[in-house]
């Protein structure tokens, strides 16, 4: 929180602090407010300039200095009971009903409590059966995963793993949320993998805290985020492929073994964990990525083309 907020809610809490302390003592406001004599005077200057609208003298907060002591006489409504317009009663009912739909959270009662009052405040003004919220995946996401890296729990997740195109269940234990390239990321220990493995946050379909310490093995060590996020290994599949000019991303967004130039296309050697990754490039390029080797890979994609094209002729 930076001073300013600070300092706003301070001057908030102010006006009905002194109210119910008349005669109070600047040196005892300020020991209660954690701040110095000086900075409290300097916030009962500016509260001297609040008030209602219009800012005449009669619409300001009026204080009463009598000697080293303060007191209100004039609170410009503060002891009334708030009053909310549609649109702010609006604003709170969603921006609360977010918090409830939010995974994680500690005390949603309290919460749910919250939305009850300003739902009864707002006196029928917003028809909140009208008002529904639904965050996206992240959004509901991220809160869980954070806090069982805060409290060293384990997760269980349901992941979708785009390279193999399918939805596995695991139980890992997390150890960081970084993020990298506009993408938030879990590194966590995978009991499923047996490794060190990372997840793509808006992959998560779904995270569940488990009421389980975590426990990953004392050796494990975190990746080094300098290298990129995906690190291939030697035992990982090298793949040649010829991709043309609105291709060449590849070239630069994927750690590569050796890039040349083949006419108007490039020549990409690199290594992938996933060949299912390399099949659904090349089926969605159009015809502008190629696999020259392995021949086995190639072959196969070539038949999942001719299937697909056949398919389409059918109908």
């Amino acid at each position: 929180m930076t001073s300013t907020e600070r300092r706003l809610g301070r001057l908030l809490a102010l006006v009905p602090y002194l109210q119910a302390r008349p005669g109070i003592t600047v040196a005892e406001a300020a020991e209660d407010f954690g701040v110095t004599e000086n900075q409290l005077r300097q916030d009962l200057q500016l509260l001297w300039m609040c008030g209602l609208p219009g800012h005449t003298p009669g619409d300001l907060i009026d204080l009463s200095f009598e000697g080293d002591t303060v007191s209100v006489i004039f609170d410009a409504g503060m002891s009334r009971p708030l009053r909310l317009t549609n649109e702010e009663a609006l604003a709170l009912v969603v921006a609360l009903r977010a918090l409830a739909e939010t995974q994680g959270l500690a005390d949603t009662d309290a919460v749910q409590r919250a939305l009850a009052k300003v739902e009864a405040a707002a006196g029928g003004a917003v028809d909140t059966g009208t008002v529904a919220v639904e965050l996206d995946l992240p959004t509901r996401i991220l809160p869980v995963v954070h806090r069982a890296v805060d409290e060293r729990r384990a997760l269980r997740l349901r992941y979708w793993a785009a390279a193999r195109d399918e939805v596995t269940e695991r139980t890992v234990d997390p150890l960081r949320v970084f993020e990298t390239d506009g993408h938030a990321y879990l590194e966590a220990w995978c009991r499923r993998a047996e490794g060190m493995r990372v997840f793509r946050i808006d992959r998560i379909e779904d995270a569940a805290l488990l009421d389980e310490p975590a426990r990953p093995p004392e050796d494990v060590r975190l990746r080094d985020l300098g290298e990129g996020v995906f690190r291939p290994a030697q035992e990982h599949l090298l793949t040649l492929l010829r991709v043309s000019a609105g291709y060449a991303w590849v070239a630069d967004y994927y750690a590569t073994e050796d890039v040349t130039e083949d006419g108007d296309h490039l020549r990409i050697s690199l290594r992938v964990s996933e060949p299912a990754w390399v099949r659904s490039l090349v089926l969605g390029s159009g015809g502008q990525v190629e696999v020259l080797s392995p021949g086995w890979l190639a072959e196969s994609i070539r038949a999942d083309a001719e299937r697909a094209l056949a398919s389409y002729a059918s109908r």
